[in-house]
């Protein structure tokens, strides 16, 4: 067999975020350059391998068997390079981030992850809780970056992520008495969606009750999957194990919401770093 050569560490680089984030698009914003920049150094990286690396048709990017091999060594690959770059930057920067806790499931470690890969030298510090609070931490100057739901009285300065679906989320053998109220798992009154839940549910007539309350997608969704209620959570969120209701038990809709970036945050390395999560949580929404 004739000698691999040295690899083309962009074209590598560019193989682990087209994986990760599972398009040729999103991957290109990443990385500040263009699909078809992107398509080429991938293709020459196949060339170069022999090995075809991912499957592409018009809805969907995965991995191939072969690419699914090759990951796990690329993003040692890709992390190591990172890691020797930075090893002249000893200055270290801190950036604050708040994220609203009706956003933030068990994906939450790989992303962080992800961003350190990134800029090992960049300490990420995340802090959970309601848009308002995390909101309102922003505007106090505590926060550097804030990824919220949507206020309906915002429409400046944020820049609109994705768009957020929300759902009753339930065990798949769970089944409503007779004659009993809804039993809801819910974040507690001062959140939106489940004002908006319990309102659609008065407006149809549907009798229900908070037999549980918490903070954060995996407290609410643990009380869904132990067959406890019915939690009202974004569909991305929801744990595994857990299913949809809604229509089985011929709930009514609930309304879907923006997640928007607020930053000011003008310098390269804050701004690639916030670029990065963006285009991970459209990822994880898609």
């Amino acid at each position: 067999m004739n000698p691999v050569k040295a690899l083309d560490l962009d074209a590598v680089k560019a193989f682990v975020f087209i994986a990760d984030l599972q398009s040729f698009t999103r991957a290109a914003e990443v990385l500040d350059t263009t699909q078809s920049a992107l398509s080429l150094k991938l293709r020459r990286l196949e060339d170069q391998l022999g090995r075809r690396l991912l499957e592409r048709t018009p809805r969907q990017v995965r991995l191939s068997a072969e690419g699914s091999i090759f990951l796990d060594a690329a993003r040692s690959l890709v992390g190591a390079h990172e890691r020797a770059m930075a090893s002249f930057q000893v200055e270290q920067r801190r950036l604050t981030i708040g994220i609203s806790q009706l956003i933030v499931g068990s994906e939450l470690p790989a992303l962080l992850r992800r961003m350190n890969e990134h800029d090992p030298h960049l300490l990420i510090e995340m802090r959970v809780a309601g848009s308002r609070e995390v909101m309102q931490a922003y505007e106090e100057g505590t926060l550097d970056a804030a990824l919220i739901l949507q206020a309906d009285n915002r429409r400046q300065q944020g820049e609109t992520i994705f768009t957020e679906n929300f759902a009753w989320i339930g065990a798949p053998s769970w089944t409503l008495r007779p004659g009993q109220p809804l039993p809801l798992s819910t974040q507690g009154e001062s959140c939106g969606i489940r004002t908006a839940a319990v309102r659609a549910l008065d407006e149809a007539g549907i009798a229900w009750t908070e037999v549980f309350i918490g903070k954060g997608a995996a407290v609410v969704g643990a009380a869904a999957a132990a067959g406890l209620a019915i939690a009202v959570m974004a569909r991305r969120t929801a744990p595994s194990g857990t299913i949809e209701v809604g229509h089985a038990l011929s709930l009514p809709s609930l309304p879907t919401q923006e997640v928007v970036l607020y930053s000011a945050l003008n310098d390269r390395r804050s701004r690639t770093a916030l670029r990065t999560l963006a285009e991970a949580f459209k990822s994880l929404s898609a």
